[in-house]
């Protein structure tokens, strides 16, 4: 769908350095630069980018590619919709063949749904008749008519199919209806009805002013209490939040974390434009690493009650990883932001901001409140569960400073904690090495490979297909040596399913008019398949010796090693060598 000359000039516009550092914080290292990886939370970098091969690699998770794989896995796209990104950041327009892509429910094309599914939300919102209810509520609620315009508030009506219906007419099919989750089918009928219905609709809207989904909320206390949309190919509520696009111009200095629309939006209308939210679930960690490129503390304000505390637990861990301060907001006489300032007003909420907790005093306090000190077996586990706490600290200065304060707070020496730490620290650093040795062991023969399901089947073989993977993708002499039928090779003589595939793609690629261009496989394969490609080439990169006799010597031994899985399953050998004869002429038929 998408010319290659286009895609080639993208690549040379898009300098992957300059792509990567809007979303990583990069640091040189030596001809390359490092940083902490986006796709896993991790405290030592391990995200490597090589501008001399223009690709990425995380040691830690295995992801890896070019630029375009980078979008691909940051935004959420598949590979036209990522090269259309690339192409709008440099300035390029592409012209390709609509005809190819008129039945692709796309990104563009959900964001014309959710826009014109929006503006009939707000217009029955409008409308005396239809939309009293839920302006009435909205009013209850003390929003203003600036602030339910602001957000584009509407109201989705109580009838089955009259967004349905209205869509229908401005052009939009049944089945992008359901795939961008604005309507259901019934079971029963087979009849497509609207998903939201009788509720108040607030749009998600991304960074760049996109409608992107929807969250509805009932008007009374009937349940769901919320319903948001699902993932579409626009949208993935692990990886947006509410307000961002209002909220990342005024958020340098720290980020207010709420746990619902209307909280931020409440927050919003009292002056503090720097508040978000997830999307009806838990934080993520895409989540935490979003808000760590636009700000340096987050302010978590959630529900005061058990479940809140719980929810703050976790974002504190994941916000922490990313390298964010974190702080707690408690609010005493109100269950939300929303009632707070709705009871004490924004002057007190902006007070009790400055008085903000560090997580670790905030889970001090919840500790202390849950036992009597004074009596020997609850100050013995209160001492245990804060140990416990301080063991996690990854800075030895801050559990210094921890160990201090706890033993200020329970009246013992600080000895007798940092003991207590060392102890709790050595223990879960064993449990570590244990689960890691594990891990690299199953890693060895391949167990939990899920990239290539078939490669714990015979390690042998598949270490003979990436080496000889590797050299292809590294070095055109060698591609060519395949291409020419000078190194007989073939897809049968592959032994996974994914190493015939990647086989295949790169002698296509090879044997077509413009050449092998490793970024086009990225239109064939996933993003963690293009990872693990980047890693055999790497690991060729890193070896001295990537000539003729070690593609040839890898040949023999995957052939061999093929030849050996045929007899062990029962195949008559001189059967096999008959069919290993017969592929070779017909490779070679093929090359005339």
């Amino acid at each position: 769908m998408i010319p290659r000359a286009a895609i080639e000039e993208i690549l040379y516009r898009a300098d992957i350095v300059d792509v990567i550092s809007s979303y990583v914080t990069l640091k040189r290292a030596g001809s390359n630069f490092g940083g902490l990886c986006p796709f896993h939370s991790e405290k030592t970098p391990s995200f490597t980018v090589f501008p001399a091969t223009k690709s990425f690699y995380c040691f830690g998770c295995g992801a890896g590619g070019d630029v375009i794989t980078f979008i691909m896995k940051t935004e959420n796209l598949d590979y036209p919709s990522a090269i259309e990104f690339l192409a709008q950041r440099v300035g390029i327009t592409i012209e390709h063949d609509d005809r190819a892509s008129k039945d692709l429910i796309n990104r563009k094309r959900v964001y014309e749904m959710n826009l014109e599914a929006a503006k009939f939300f707000r217009s029955c919102l409008f409308d005396p008749k239809i939309g009293e209810e839920g302006m009435t509520y909205l009013k209850s609620r003390g929003m203003s008519g600036a602030t339910i315009k602001r957000f584009g508030l509407g109201y989705a009506p109580r009838d089955f199919g009259m967004l349905t219906d209205h869509m229908r007419r401005k052009g939009f099919s049944e089945e992008e209806l359901i795939t961008a989750f604005l309507c259901g089918k019934s079971q029963k009928t087979g009849r497509a009805y609207d998903y939201f219905r009788g509720r108040v609709m607030f749009p998600i809207i991304d960074t760049t002013g996109n409608v992107i989904a929807f969250g509805g909320r009932v008007l009374d206390d009937s349940k769901p209490k919320y319903l948001n949309s699902s993932d579409t190919p626009g949208f993935k509520k692990s990886r947006n939040l509410f307000a961002l696009n209002y909220a990342k111009d005024d958020c340098a200095e720290e980020i207010i974390l709420c746990e619902g629309y209307m909280d931020v939006i409440a927050l919003h209308a009292a002056g503090f434009s720097n508040a978000v939210a997830t999307l009806g679930t838990a934080i993520t960690s895409e989540q935490a690493r979003i808000m760590a490129k636009y700000t340096k503390k987050v302010i978590i304000s959630y529900d005061s009650d058990e479940a809140g505390q719980r929810a703050a637990n976790r974002a504190m861990q994941l916000l922490g990883e990313v390298g964010l301060e974190v702080r707690i907001l408690k609010m005493n006489g109100a269950k939300d932001p929303d009632e707070f300032i709705k009871k004490f007003g924004a002057d007190r909420f902006r007070h009790i901001l400055k008085q903000s907790k560090t997580g670790f005093e905030y889970k001090l306090e919840g500790v202390l409140s849950r036992y009597d000190i004074s009596v020997p077996a609850d100050k013995i586990k209160a001492s245990g569960e804060l140990c416990s706490i301080i063991s996690e600290v990854y800075s030895a200065v801050e559990r210094e400073v921890y160990i201090a304060r706890v033993a200020e707070c329970l009246l013992l020496s600080p000895d007798g904690i940092k003991n207590d730490v060392e102890r709790l620290r050595g223990k879960k650093m064993r449990e570590q090495k244990k689960l890691e040795s594990r891990e690299a062991m199953n890693s060895a023969k391949n167990y939990g490979d899920r990239v290539n399901i078939d490669s714990v089947k015979n390690v042998a073989a598949n270490a003979a297909e990436e080496a000889i993977l590797g050299l292809l993708l590294t070095y055109e002499e060698h591609r060519a040596a395949v291409a020419n039928g000078k190194v007989e090779l073939s897809t049968d003589d592959f032994f996974t399913s994914l190493g015939k595939r990647m086989f295949d793609a790169i002698m296509e690629l090879q044997v077509s008019d413009s050449g092998f261009e490793f970024s086009l496989l990225g239109e064939t394969f996933t993003p963690d398949e293009i990872g693990r490609m980047t890693k055999y080439r790497l690991e060729r990169g890193q070896l001295t010796r990537n000539g003729i006799d070690v593609l040839l010597t890898s040949v023999d031994k995957l052939k061999k090693e093929k030849l050996h899985e045929q007899e062990k399953h029962g195949e008559d050998k001189f059967a096999a060598l008959r069919r290993k004869r017969q592929s070779a002429v017909e490779q070679k038929n093929k090359n005339l």
